[in-house]
Formats: C-alpha cells, structure tokens, sequence
C-alpha cells in the first residue's frame, strides 16, 4: 500500500508539530484510524504519535469550537460535535454528505488529482463520493493519456456554487506543472 500518505515524507512533515500531524491526517483520510495506522502515515513512532494525538485531544477539549477528536474502541477521528450535524446540512448550500464535501475539498486544494491518489488520501469511500460528486456536476473527469487512473478537477458548477475563482485557490507548489500532480508530500501543508 504505497501511495501518498502512506510513504509521507517526512522531511516535509518535520516543520508540523505532532497534534498538527495529526490532525491532518484524521481530516484527511476522513475516517476512524489506529494509533499504528497515524503512526506509519506520519513517519512517526507509535509512541510519538499518541502523545500528538493526546495534545490534539486536549487542545479540541479546551477550545469551544465545531471540532473535537472522538475516540471509538481503539479508533480515533475528527468530527463535528453532537449536535452540530444539523446545523451544518442547513448551511450547506447543496445536498452532499459530509464526506463527500471532504473528498471536494481535498480536489480543490489539489486542483487536479489522480483518482488513485485520492483514494488514497481519503480512503475507499473515496469512490462513492466521486460518484455523488460527478452526479451533481461539481467535477469533472477524464482519462489519464498514460495510465489507468482518471485526473479529477472542479467544474465550473463548483465555481458557480461556492463562489469561488480558479485563481483564488492558491497554488499549493510553485514547482506544480499543468501536466504532473502536485508532489506527493505537499498535501500536509493544507493542514
């Protein structure tokens, strides 16, 4: 399984602090994970990567914000406090999962995104919300030319609908070209 958050650079992730670490990565992969499973993702010991994860915990408890880290069995994810997740459905001006509007948000700070590395990033699920996503016309799809995967990029809908530019999305390496995805390191400075 070597993809881009598996074999994280950890150079790139030496300037994030542990609960920054992850962080990034529970918001990124979207779902409940291991302390083992953060630990190989971050380059981190298991050790290290639960004292970043009891900081982050910490952190969230004493902040009043829409976040918290839940723990669940042996599991740990970022999601929205009880009781938030209506709120949120209102305020969502389209009928997307919560989930999905995550996978949305990974392909607009990447701009274009191999399909296969966003899976990666944010799991299997991944699929079925590119599926939702291509349905309501938010992105768009087409073939790799050498390859098998497809380049995922937003639709003018997404623009339209969250009224936002394509240059206001700010470039995330000056190094980025047109016809290569983005380094596979460079995701965690979204975080």
């Amino acid at each position: 399984m070597g993809g881009p958050l598996s074999s994280a650079n950890p150079e790139a992730l030496a300037g994030l602090s542990l609960p920054a670490r992850m962080e990034a990565i529970l918001y990124l992969k979207g779902r409940a994970m291991t302390l083992a499973e953060l630990a190989a993702i971050a380059g981190i010991s298991r050790e290290e990567a639960e004292i970043g994860l009891i900081s982050l915990m910490a952190d969230y408890a004493h902040r009043e914000t829409a976040l918290e880290v839940r723990q669940e069995g042996q599991r740990y994810s970022l999601q929205l406090r009880d009781g938030l997740g209506d709120l949120v459905q209102n305020l969502l001006p389209v009928d997307l999962s919560t989930a999905a509007l995550r996978t949305l948000a990974t392909i607009a700070l990447k701009k274009r995104i191999l399909q296969s590395d966003l899976v990666e990033l944010r799991g299997s699920g991944a699929y079925d919300h590119i599926k939702e996503l291509l349905a309501q016309n938010f992105i768009e799809r087409k073939r790799q030319s050498e390859g098998r995967s497809f380049w995922l990029t937003l639709s003018e809908k997404f623009h339209r609908t969250f009224a936002v530019k394509t240059d206001e999305i700010q470039p995330r390496s000056k190094s980025a070209s047109v016809d290569k995805p983005e380094k596979v390191g460079d995701w965690q400075e979204a975080a």
